[in-house]
């Protein structure tokens, strides 16, 4: 882009800082930049512009409407010039390969078949390059009879194109991580199913898990935060059941229509390809922004769910409601639960972050040392089994997948345990080749007309032929019509349209709303059909009116987190907004909050330095009274496991002259109780103990941080306490373990360790620190137990603060 004229007059401060603030595109001011900073500066003049253009749509007043069954026109926007819908401010520098700006409104890559027929009478041969080519009937060789030379960029063309067209990986769930296992079953469940797994009491079914991450790409970091999709695949006697979920219970939208628009929104901006894994970004916050029925899940993914600790400490759900069907033909209505055996744990946003630099396949290689170690992860299989009378009464829908049932309500039954027990042997012939599938079910368990299962059931056999095809075979000559084309399909293999503009989902602001959809007057519309006077089964599009409903359950959902948790929750909406460059974006995500929590809204409008906003309106002002206020289960810190420590690892720091007999018990203890303790040091290598032992340091505080492991001990010596008090590591090892609320043992002269590092030795209201184990040389014995147990509490939440105290 050519460089920018500046006016005449020297600009003000406020001036120069939004223009500055405009040529960055990670996060943005809490306040629109003035309209005289546009003058002159195109990239200030796109920011003022794409903001007037989103703040033209405060709100989506066409969500109301989604609950008759004649669909109307959708919201646009006229932007105030062709700045904000541009891909970059650079489409003005033209070339003979790249043309023109782009004609507004009109899709060239569809016309007559003139554009792209070829006839190829009197050319010479070329490669794809267009170099033309001088021998198409030898390869290139080192002599007459030599070997074929690596050189002949003609031969490998030509070869290549021949072998290889595929499709790499999943467009969602692409990073993931599998084991093989078995399900056991508890007690026969034939009265309400005849699926072959729940027949009789003890029997195992064979299984295939796969944990992933969602939004990002296959060499992402396993640390995002994201969804989790827990998938399981069931090798019963009468076939395949795929259990296809997440590790959260309630998703983004209501219905399948609008998952491209979510994932198109949540992947990397199209754009530039950034960010890599993340939901921090305009896209993402513009679109449930303006879809108000993903508030509840916003507040899951803003939770410490999003961040777990590993795979095997975090729940499972089915999300949707599906059927038991029995022998007779009778069934009743069930959600999955998956509750793991070690309880659900998480990472702190800090640790997650600094996880994923030292080593971003943390949850991958956590599951697999836990198996090949014998440390088997379990889950066990819970139902919420109620009949179609019962929901019928809820104040919900229960084909709503925004929508939980509060065990309050319906009490979950455990049904049998699964157990991860082998480790695949080829990860690409396993993990990346299984293919699961919503419509992969057995007999005995049936769907339900929850719309968003109703397209999961296609779109996953869909998505196993696409990798080996590609979903653009619309655009080959033959298939392209000659009417305009305008939506939001993106990508795939073959794709021949570029479309300008970083904007690919409805509904959208960041694009004045389009394309918008053309309503039921001008656009295909099914055709209704009654069957009798007596039961209507018209076709339509529409919602029902309790799926009006999309902020009680968020605010049950925050109303039942600790303080601690609702802490995390206002510090990660804070973080993600953020990165919002667009003010009117953040704006209407506020103001969505202030209906599910005004507390939880006042918080986070105050870290972005925002006024409160007017709350965004409700597309159903007065919904049903809910059953249940308060649901203590959906805390994290209602299932904290067996409290044992088993597979946790404990960094144990060394140093030349350190008291090596409380270390040797210490690591005797620990490895008893299951847990893996290491010795980390300045450097790896052998240490001499104050006692002329020997100990040997596997990990150094360089290659392994603090951040890696669950718990820290700091050793008696004095030699020792002073070299590790002379190596800045261990001040980031300490200050890392206790600002992410870990528990910290201090034996002897390594207090000094805490003072040096500027650890407060009491929490923030004073009272005592219970993850600070301080103790001399002569109660070592007594400070090992009150460790064990300490560490058994996965974290210290009553010692976090914001901002970090350290």
């Amino acid at each position: 882009m050519a460089k920018q004229p500046r006016a005449s007059t020297a600009p003000s401060a406020a001036l120069d800082a939004a223009r500055s603030a405009a040529r960055n595109t990670d996060s943005g001011p809490a306040h629109p930049a003035p309209a005289a900073a546009g003058k002159g500066d195109i990239p200030a003049q796109k920011a003022i512009d794409t903001q007037a253009l989103a703040a033209a749509m405060p709100a989506n007043t066409n969500k109301p409407l989604e609950h008759t069954p004649e669909a109307p026109v959708g919201l646009s926007a006229k932007p105030p010039s062709r700045l904000p819908t541009g891909s970059t401010l650079s489409e003005a520098n033209v070339s003979d390969k790249t043309g023109s700006v782009a004609p507004e409104g009109t899709n060239a890559t569809v016309g007559t078949l003139d554009r792209v027929r070829v006839d190829s009478g009197g050319q010479r041969l070329t490669t794809n390059q267009g170099v033309p080519i001088a021998d198409n009937q030898n390869s290139l060789k080192a002599g007459a009879r030599g070997p074929v030379l690596l050189e002949d960029f003609i031969l490998r063309e030509k070869i290549t194109h021949f072998d290889h067209e595929r499709i790499p990986e999943r467009i969602v769930h692409a990073r993931g991580s599998g084991a093989h296992g078995f399900f056991e079953c508890y007690e026969p469940l034939t009265k309400h199913t005849r699926a072959a797994p729940f027949q009789e009491a003890g029997k195992v079914t064979p299984v295939f898990v796969r944990f992933s991450t969602v939004a990002g790409e296959r060499g992402s970091k396993d640390t995002a935060r994201d969804v989790r999709g827990f998938a399981v695949k069931f090798y019963t006697d009468e076939g395949n059941w795929d259990l296809v979920g997440n590790n959260m219970p309630v998703f983004f939208i209501q219905d399948a229509m609008k998952f491209p628009d979510l994932v198109h929104a949540v992947k990397p901006e199209p754009h530039h390809g950034m960010p890599q894994a993340a939901s921090a970004h305009d896209t993402f916050w513009d679109f449930v922004s303006l879809m108000p029925e993903s508030t509840h899940m916003l507040m899951w993914q803003m939770s410490d769910r999003a961040i777990p600790r590993s795979y095997r400490m975090m729940q499972g759900f089915g999300v949707h409601t599906f059927r038991l069907v029995n022998e007779a033909g009778e069934s009743v209505l069930v959600k999955f639960h998956w509750q793991p055996k070690l309880g659900t744990h998480s990472l702190v946003w800090d640790e997650a972050v600094k996880i994923s630099g030292a080593d971003p396949d943390y949850h991958r290689r956590d599951l697999w040392e836990a198996i090949d170690a014998g440390e088997y992860p379990e889950w066990e299989l819970g139902l919420q089994i109620f009949t179609e009378e019962q929901a019928e009464q809820f104040s919900f829908d229960i084909l709503d997948a925004t929508k939980i049932i509060p065990e309050e309500l319906v009490p979950v039954q455990i049904v049998g345990r699964m157990v991860l027990n082998r480790n695949p042997d080829n990860f690409f012939a396993e993990t990346e080749q299984v293919a699961f599938c919503t419509a992969h079910v057995v007999p005995g368990i049936d769907f339900t007309n929850d719309p968003l299962l109703a397209g999961r059931i296609h779109s996953y056999v869909d998505t196993q032929i696409t990798r080996l095809g590609g979903p653009n075979f619309h655009e080959l000559p033959i298939n392209a019509p000659i009417a305009r084309v305008h939506n939001n399909q993106r990508d795939g293999m073959h794709r021949q349209a570029i479309h300008r503009g970083r904007v690919a989902y409805e509904p959208n602001s960041l694009a004045g709303g389009c394309p918008f959809q053309a309503g039921a007057a001008q656009g295909f519309a099914s055709v209704a059909k009654r069957l009798d006077a007596k039961e209507s089964s018209d076709k339509m599009r529409v919602k029902p009116e309790k799926f009006a409903d999309h902020y009680t359950q968020a605010t049950l959902f925050f109303q039942s987190q600790t303080p601690e948790e609702q802490a995390h929750i206002a510090a990660a909406f804070r973080f993600e907004l953020s990165k919002v460059t667009v003010p009117a974006v953040r704006e209407r995500v506020v103001a969505s909050l202030l209906n599910a929590s005004p507390d939880l809204a006042a918080k986070v409008a105050q870290g972005l330095g925002m006024e409160l906003p007017a709350p965004l309106p409700k597309a159903l002002e007065t919904p049903a009274t809910p059953e249940v206020d308060k649901s203590p289960a959906l805390s994290l810190l209602a299932r904290p496991g067996d409290g044992g420590i088993r597979t946790r690892k404990i960094a144990i720091l060394v140093a030349d002259g350190a008291e090596g007999g409380s270390i040797g018990k210490l690591v005797t203890a620990l490895v008893q109780a299951g847990a893996v303790p290491r010795l980390v040091g300045p450097r790896l290598g052998t240490y001499t103990a104050a006692d002329g032992d020997k100990l040997e340091a596997d990990a150094s505080m360089e290659n392994s941080p603090g951040f890696l492991f669950d718990a820290l001990v700091l050793p008696d010596g004095l030699a020792a306490v002073e070299a590790l008090a002379a190596d800045g590591h261990s001040m980031e090892f300490v200050k890392d373990q206790y600002r992410h609320c870990k528990t910290i043992l201090a034996l002897g002269a390594a207090q000094a360790l805490l003072t040096e590092a500027g650890i407060p030795m009491s929490l923030p209201d004073g009272s005592d620190d219970p993850g600070l184990i301080l103790a001399d040389a002569a109660h070592a014995d007594t400070a090992t137990v009150d460790f064990i147990a300490a560490v058994g509490m996965h974290r210290h939440p009553a010692r976090d603060t914001d901002p970090p105290r350290v």
